[in-house]
């Protein structure tokens, strides 16, 4: 059930011998019920404000995101997915439509990726909705083939900036270590950055390099560590080596590893006692308050890092609607952290497909209708968390093989006192807040 318009049938049982006697009434019912259809639409079965034309189809759409793997892990994704469909129907959903969420487990491998794409397919779902998958590869095809639009993934892989059926909301890993490259620039020296040895992996270096050459630095040294190892002794030591090489100024050391951030931290920790000072940095969603947290709070590597993310941080009060519907519909589901940058995806994921809906208004819902509200110049605000979002065929890098990043801004965070707070004036503009665009244009990625 995919908020299709339905087609009704009508069957008559009446005997040879009735119709033959009856012919003028039976005639004249099917004139009654032509215009009674012609004048009053709603007495046919048709709902005002139901998808498609029918009350009882819900639009249905799919969430996915790896949950219980070795490595990279994102439950609160469709949790959050889930979550907000229950509050949604709970408050006469959109437009009087039942909005009805499929979730999938990719399980972070591709064929998992590809396994979810093919079943929204089999499932006829209108659109996926604030996703993660590091298999752009396996999962785009897939979709593309079936004409169905994925918004608002995580942006963990390039070719979300690429396909023609995606709807970024944000600048994904693009931009983050872009904004994070240049934030560090000017404080330090050599920069180690440790990252995946994986496909997703493979796309940072140039990056984080884009952002140091920005601010005039050179280019990080690339070090390469399994995804789900459960210690990173010797890349910690390797990281230190290089970060301190150049004792004139302090190194800097930037995992970006996701959910194996903390192992390597802890690694980290027990190698740099012998080593000289050194400045830790990173990205959201490889580090989160709680790894903070772990990692010694005050006391711990992380203290006095930048750490760039997209949306405003989890204090602000713009996230206060979406507090509100937590509350209201997960209020004891721990899987759901309001300051994750999955959630918070998927928060203004949803945001999009509900302007969406809401700009079809009593039209069909099907993928072909939603993706064409998107490339007709939809504009979508999502109450100052990102600027107005908007997909044009070509986005302004587009020659740097980013066509559909339209969203380039990061913002700017450090750790203070153990905690994770916006960085102000001290990067980017008053509020924190660094557009990567100029920055991406210059990037030598393959």
């Amino acid at each position: 059930m995919t908020g299709r318009r339905r087609t009704r049938t009508t069957s008559s049982a009446s005997s040879a011998s009735s119709a033959s006697s009856r012919p003028a009434r039976a005639a004249a019912l099917a004139a009654c019920a032509v215009a009674l259809c012609a004048s009053l639409t709603a007495a046919c079965g048709i709902v005002p404000g139901a998808t498609g034309g029918s009350g009882d189809d819900p639009v249905t759409v799919m969430t996915w995101a790896p949950q219980d793997t070795d490595a990279t892990n994102k439950p609160g994704m469709p949790a959050m997915a889930l979550a907000y469909a229950k509050w949604v129907n709970a408050h006469g959903g959109v437009g009087g439509r039942e909005l009805k969420v499929l979730t999938c487990n990719d399980h972070n491998d591709s064929v998992g990726a590809a396994r979810c794409a093919k079943r929204a397919a089999a499932e006829d779902v209108v659109a996926v909705v604030g996703s993660y998958s590091q298999f752009g590869d396996s999962f785009l095809a897939p979709l593309e083939g079936a004409g169905i639009p994925y918004i608002g993934g995580y942006g963990v892989t390039n070719d979300e900036f690429t396909g023609t059926m995606s709807y970024p909301v944000n600048g994904g890993q693009p931009a983050l270590l872009a904004g994070l490259g240049k934030a560090l620039a000017a404080g330090c020296g050599n920069v180690a950055l440790v990252r995946p040895d994986s496909i997703a992996g493979d796309q940072l270096p140039a990056l984080l390099d884009a952002g140091l050459k920005a601010g005039g630095h050179a280019d990080a040294g690339d070090q390469l560590a399994a995804e789900n190892a459960t210690e990173y002794g010797g890349q910690a030591e390797r990281a230190l080596r290089y970060a301190t090489a150049a004792p004139a100024r302090q190194g800097c050391v930037v995992p970006a590893l996701g959910d194996r951030t903390d192992t390597f931290m802890d690694s980290f920790r027990r190698v740099r006692a012998s080593r000289p000072d050194v400045r830790t940095a990173t990205v959201l969603g490889s580090v989160d308050q709680t790894v903070i947290n772990a990692t010694g709070g005050a006391s711990g590597p992380y203290e006095g890092a930048y750490v760039t993310g997209w949306y405003p941080a989890a204090s602000d009060p713009r996230w206060a609607p979406m507090k509100k519907v937590i509350n209201e519909a997960a209020f004891d589901d721990d899987r759901i952290d309001p300051a994750d940058a999955g959630v918070q995806t998927t928060w203004i994921a949803y945001t999009v497909l509900r302007a969406v809906l809401e700009k079809i208004g009593d039209g069909e819902v099907t993928p072909d209708t939603v993706r064409r509200t998107l490339n007709d110049g939809l504009r979508v605000s999502t109450g100052g968390l990102t600027p107005t979002l908007s997909w044009p065929y070509a986005g302004r890098l587009a020659g740097v093989g980013f066509p559909r990043l339209v969203n380039a801004d990061v913002t700017l965070q450090v750790v203070r006192g153990g905690r994770l707070v916006a960085a102000g004036q001290h990067a980017g503009d008053r509020h924190g807040v660094a557009d990567t665009t100029s920055v991406l244009e210059r990037a030598e990625v393959s």
